[in-house]
């Protein structure tokens, strides 16, 4: 019978009144063991045209839809037709999440933002793989308030986002811009949040704060110092919620975090940034026992190794790579590199296979089961 739940496939016809109208999607988002949200946006006819440096610029305006999909049955594959009409390009299909311990696959990448021939090849192999949900560490796009760059995005991973649930966390380049709210359903805040697979717990943080929506009337001088304290005291919060979720699981057998920039840094420029981002969350991860926290920002790959703590940086999704210049004591390997991260959780261990862009396996860590 439970073999009968998990191949069953039950199609769900969810009417739009506009569903022959979708430009962007449908894909899946916030899937749970009982729960999942289907997306998908269509484009308005009143688009508005802006003039720049003498040239016309036509900026598309999109309608965002969702349908939330509840009381399902965990562990169970669905498939789903945002028309009704069998078109292939409305349909796609999920698997929730499972409500026991069981082994599961995730994939993780980084800096999706340029090279969009590169992300392509990753979300193409990301596919063969089939991983139950994929995480990106930031950076999704050049310029979170272009609306052109969010078509590229999507248009690159449809075939992926129709079927596997994604879970980013916010970058500097996403300029906390109101797209990504409108584009992604995600837990919490959709700035910070957690969620569960089985015993594992995954939390996406947010290290870039809300500066960018810092109205343009004050000053630059009066800007710096409303941030510096506004931001204080948003880090801060967040830390709490950090610390109150932990807490709260804290029987889980595996905890993974990611966020966008490291905590360890090999890039000369940016170890001192690193090492004061380090200072404020302090040794929360390590006290926690928290085994893997992923990171991008830094183009390349980098695995360092504290406390009994995995810090990744995996940040080779397509934008241009930076060299490694700053070794760092806690560097295990350091590669300049596209990637990304296919990750196995079994009962007592996880694998993380950081494959090339060649399809080449260039590490292996294991992390081990929380006691």
């Amino acid at each position: 019978m439970r073999l009968i739940l998990i191949i069953f496939t039950l199609l769900f016809s969810i009417q739009a009144q506009t569903s022959s109208n979708v430009s962007i999607g449908p894909y899946i988002q916030n899937v749970t063991d009982h729960s999942a949200v289907v997306c998908w946006s269509t484009l308005k006819l009143n688009s508005f045209t802006i003039e720049k440096s003498g040239k016309k610029q036509t900026i598309p305006q999109y309608e965002n839809h969702e349908m939330i999909l509840s009381s399902l049955k965990p562990n169970t594959k669905y498939s789903y037709d945002i028309g009704g009409q069998g078109l292939p390009e409305h349909l796609g299909e999920f698997k929730t999440f499972p409500e026991e311990i069981q082994p599961f696959q995730f994939a993780v990448l980084g800096d999706t933002r340029s090279r969009h021939d590169v992300h392509s090849k990753h979300v193409d192999r990301i596919i063969k793989k089939n991983p139950l949900f994929v995480l990106n560490t930031g950076d999704m796009v050049g310029n979170g308030l272009n609306i052109h760059h969010w078509e590229t995005f999507f248009d690159v991973t449809k075939d992926l986002m129709k079927s596997i649930p994604y879970f980013p966390a916010l970058g500097n380049h996403e300029k906390d811009s109101p797209y990504y709210y409108d584009f992604f359903n995600l837990p919490n805040n959709e700035r910070y949040y957690s969620f569960s697979v089985g015993d594992a717990l995954f939390i996406a943080l947010d290290l870039e704060g809300i500066e960018y929506q810092t109205p343009e009337y004050l000053k630059k001088e009066s800007k710096e110092y409303f941030w510096e304290n506004h931001e204080v005291a948003y880090f801060t919060e967040q830390k709490e919620w950090l610390e109150h979720t932990l807490n709260l699981h804290n029987d889980a057998g595996f905890i993974f975090v990611f966020f966008h920039k490291p905590l360890i840094s090999v890039k000369k420029s940016r170890v001192e940034g690193a090492k004061m981002r380090r200072k404020f969350w302090g040794d929360i991860f390590e006290r926690h026992g928290v085994q893997v926290v992923f990171s991008g920002h830094d183009h390349h790959y980098h695995h360092a190794m504290s406390g009994g703590t995995h810090y990744i940086t995996t940040a080779g999704g397509g934008a241009g790579l930076y060299d490694i210049d700053a070794l760092q004591p806690e560097t295990v390997k350091a590669i300049k590199t596209e990637h990304f991260i296919f990750a196995d959780v079994k009962k007592n261990s996880a694998i993380l296979n950081v494959i090339d862009i060649n399809g080449n396996q260039i590490d292996t860590i294991t992390v081990d089961k929380r006691k």
